[in-house]
């Protein structure tokens, strides 16, 4: 009697835990499938053996081992696609695991908004994660960035180059506090439409961490004696979006790292954060360490002065960007071509060009006998369409 009334008990549980079993999976079912599309079949068996008890229960298929082998059909369905899955496979292995992916609505949601094919795939490889992004939250997201850019195709050009900064986060309030954050220091439509563009992935910061950097920005510009902080913020974030993703001690020590560097007062330091400077405080500090190390030095090796080469920095700090082989190559083609180290001190502008432009115009000037002793250099650093129009009077000129 008393084995008799433990076997009820026992098989009265059993199918008690059944029954709750089933309807989680079917309730599991039914919310997976109102958000995602299925790219491979949740298969079910109703094979268990218990212990002491054979009974028949509701279960997954798949063991333990089997969840760790990628998803076959989804990967034959990525390359069907034209996703590079050896670029998945580098990236976010993970994806091709999961049993619920969203990789067709995905492509018919990018089609509709312009995207063709290729930049579908070039989107998936890159960012596989992708994927797994339902419909509502794709809706919801591209809305936001459509109102602050101007067509569906800046949003897709930008996909394109950085996936991350779309799809890496999920959550969409998040993205708008971060808007309403930034149209409280003043930027404008046309500001938030750069900072899109160049720098997306800080609208995924969280608010509370761009906060920071903006509060931290405040107090610097204070103990230099500044007396309108929310312009500085506003001109510094404008300029140079990319400081919100950098650390508070990073920017703090590129800041200090100038002063020292050039002697400055607060209020040199202050000017020249509020022109070029701000360009370089998402530098990491060891390598403006190592260009203003190797500037000092190529400049010394060529004759100038401490003072001369102090001067050249701050007049064009921007060549601190340079890597040393950069900048080294630029300045030895300039003096090989009889340009002198004074002429290059006096138009710094002419470094920002790339070497291959250079060359070539001087090769241009050379055919109308262009002298850059009497002339300078300046025209080397003219726009494309500016330099075009300058060797053309040079050339009626002769």
């Amino acid at each position: 009697m008393k084995h008799e009334f433990l076997r009820t008990v026992l098989f009265r549980d059993l199918n008690f835990l059944m029954t709750m079993a089933m309807k989680g999976l079917v309730n599991m079912k039914n919310v997976l499938f109102s958000n995602m599309s299925m790219s491979w079949p949740i298969k079910l068996s109703t094979e268990i053996m218990f212990k002491g008890a054979c009974r028949r229960c509701l279960c997954l298929e798949s063991s333990g081992t089997a969840l760790e082998k990628e998803n076959n059909i989804l990967v034959s369905h990525l390359a069907g696609m034209g996703v590079d899955v050896k670029m998945v496979r580098k990236r976010q292995p993970g994806v091709l695991k999961r049993q619920l992916t969203n990789e067709e609505g995905l492509k018919k949601f990018l089609q509709t908004k312009g995207a063709n094919k290729e930049a579908v795939s070039n989107i998936i490889s890159r960012y596989p994660r992708a994927i797994t992004r339902s419909y509502q939250s794709l809706k919801e997201r591209w809305e936001i960035w459509r109102s602050i850019l101007m067509s569906d195709l800046e949003i897709v050009a930008i996909l394109q180059r950085s996936p991350e900064s779309f799809f890496r986060s999920g959550n969409n309030q998040n993205m708008q506090k971060n808007i309403t954050f930034f149209c409280s220091l003043g930027l404008t439509r046309k500001d938030l439409c750069r900072m899109l563009t160049r720098a997306p992935r800080v609208f995924s910061n969280s608010v509370e961490l761009n906060k920071q950097m903006v509060s931290l920005l405040n107090e610097i510009y204070l103990a230099l004696g500044g007396e309108n902080p929310d312009d500085f913020v506003r001109q510094i974030v404008s300029k140079n979006v990319f400081i919100l993703l950098r650390s508070r001690k990073q920017v703090k020590a590129n800041i200090q790292f100038l002063q020292l560097s050039f002697n400055l007062d607060n209020q040199e330091l202050l000017t020249l954060l509020h022109h070029q400077g701000g360009d370089l405080l998402d530098l990491s500090n060891e390598y403006l360490k190592k260009t203003l190390g190797n500037v000092k030095e190529k400049l010394l090796s060529c004759g100038c002065t401490e003072t001369e080469v102090d001067r050249f920095v701050l007049k064009h700090i921007r060549v601190l960007y340079l890597s040393p082989q950069n900048l080294n190559d630029k300045i030895d083609f300039l003096l090989q071509a009889n340009i002198c180290i004074q002429q290059i001190l006096k138009s710094p502008l002419v470094l920002d060009k790339n070497i291959n432009t250079i060359g070539s115009r001087i090769e241009d000037l050379g055919k109308v006998d262009y002298n850059f002793k009497i002339h300078g250099i300046g025209i080397l650093a003219l726009s494309k369409q500016r330099f075009a129009a300058k060797l053309e009077k040079l050339h009626c000129m002769e």
